[in-house]
């Protein structure tokens, strides 16, 4: 394993591959999105099972990674899931159904999710604490950045060259990622456990299940990460049928919300630098989605809610998320090095589950009102506040 500094962490090439195996989720999702019509009318109607059952790869992909990574080291099993996802984008490229489509979507999941899995395990594997919830934060830059300019690069690429020049692009974008990966990646863990056996694999996830510490860090963060899920989904009917803001404008709105957690995530990596533990940050950045999402579902309620109230909320909410993802991953992480992958997974099989109930709470709940997206935000946001005061013990959270 490589040797640990405790100094403040400074953008490096290796972090640079790590940020480009993290798009490779973000991408996948949010590339193909102005292709839908296209894609029903090419290939016939059920074009969101597609993204559905990209996500349920997503999920299952990651358990897998995760053990696997902890007993086979991080490199074997990355390559693996990249080849995967290389070989899964050509086959989506070459659908003719809509079933086909969809088969290949979820192998693009299970195979994708191996960088975002092993990426946090990498930095695991490299930093100490602080430094590691600096490299988050750098990670974070790539998260906001794919909403921005993926829908983009997939409008121009769908008018230039057709819905099968965007799984093309993945595939060679995939591609490069794993020659960088062979090529340039070093092996961050060289401890060779015990052979792989289900009874094994079963007992690490349930020892973190009823682990206090990684509980209460990762579903604080999954609860208030989730109510980005719901202005996501929400947003739309809140912003344009509600306000009558003109989708270009509502571009901008999402753009700018986007650019609001970058900016935090990069604040963030600057407090740390400037000495500030990420504790701290975490404990203070947790009570602003509860008191925005409880202000905006109060205002809602008594009927004095506004268009600039909800576009102030809604970026704040949405850049607090900046301070506290990268944070709240890292101390999740911090005491899990034997078994970083297997926590890396479960942190994202957790945090996805969370924002999936929230996406269907949101499906079922119609309303002409902005009643059910401010209400689940409320939710998340309140939610995690209570479960990092009350769940975590009080020498972790100072």
């Amino acid at each position: 394993m490589l040797a640990k500094s405790h100094e403040p962490l400074r953008f490096a090439p290796w972090l640079l591959l790590l940020g480009a195996l993290t798009a490779i989720g973000p991408l996948s999702i949010d590339m193909y999105l102005p292709s839908f019509p296209t894609l029903e009318k090419e290939l016939g109607t059920g074009v969101q099972l597609s993204l559905a059952s990209f996500f349920i790869g997503m999920a299952m992909g990651q358990v897998l990674y995760g053990s696997l990574s902890d007993r086979f080291g991080r490199k074997p099993p990355l390559l693996i899931g990249l080849s995967l996802f290389v070989l899964a984008s050509f086959a989506c490229s070459q659908a003719t159904t809509m079933n086909e489509l969809v088969f290949g979507r979820f192998l693009q999941g299970f195979g994708g999710c191996a960088g975002m899995v092993i990426s946090r395990a990498v930095v695991r594997d490299r930093c100490e604490p602080t430094q590691a919830a600096q490299a988050f934060s750098m990670l974070m830059l790539v998260m906001g950045l794919a909403p921005i300019l993926a829908p983009l690069a997939g409008s121009w690429l769908l008018v230039a060259y057709g819905w099968q020049s965007i799984f093309w692009f993945k595939s060679i974008f995939a591609s490069l990622c794993l020659v960088a990966v062979y090529f340039t990646l070093a092996e961050t863990h060289h401890t060779r456990s015990q052979p792989l056996q289900l009874a094994k694999v079963l007992s690490d996830y349930g020892h973190l299940l009823i682990n206090r510490t990684f509980m209460g860090y990762t579903l604080s963060s999954g609860l208030t990460f989730s109510g980005m899920f719901a202005y996501i989904a929400g947003s739309p009917h809140a912003l344009i049928e509600l306000h009558h803001i003109s989708p270009t404008h509502y571009s901008w709105i999402f753009g700018s919300n986007a650019f609001g957690f970058i900016a935090a995530s990069q604040l963030n990596a600057y407090l740390l630098r400037r000495g500030y533990t990420m504790l701290h940050i975490l404990r203070t950045a947790i009570c602003v989605p509860a008191l925005v999402s409880s202000v905006l579902l109060i205002a809602e309620l008594a009927g004095i809610s506004s268009l600039p109230l909800l576009l102030v909320g809604f970026f704040t909410y949405i850049a607090s998320l900046g301070f506290i993802s990268p944070n709240a991953s890292a101390a999740a992480m911090a005491n899990q090095g034997h078994q970083a992958g297997t926590a890396s997974a479960l942190m994202g099989v957790l945090t996805f589950s969370l924002a999936s109930i929230i996406g269907a709470a949101l499906g079922f709940w119609q309303s002409a009102s902005a009643l059910p997206i401010l209400t689940l935000m409320a939710i998340c946001g309140v939610g995690g506040l209570l479960w990092h005061r009350l769940v975590l013990p009080k020498t972790t959270t100072r």
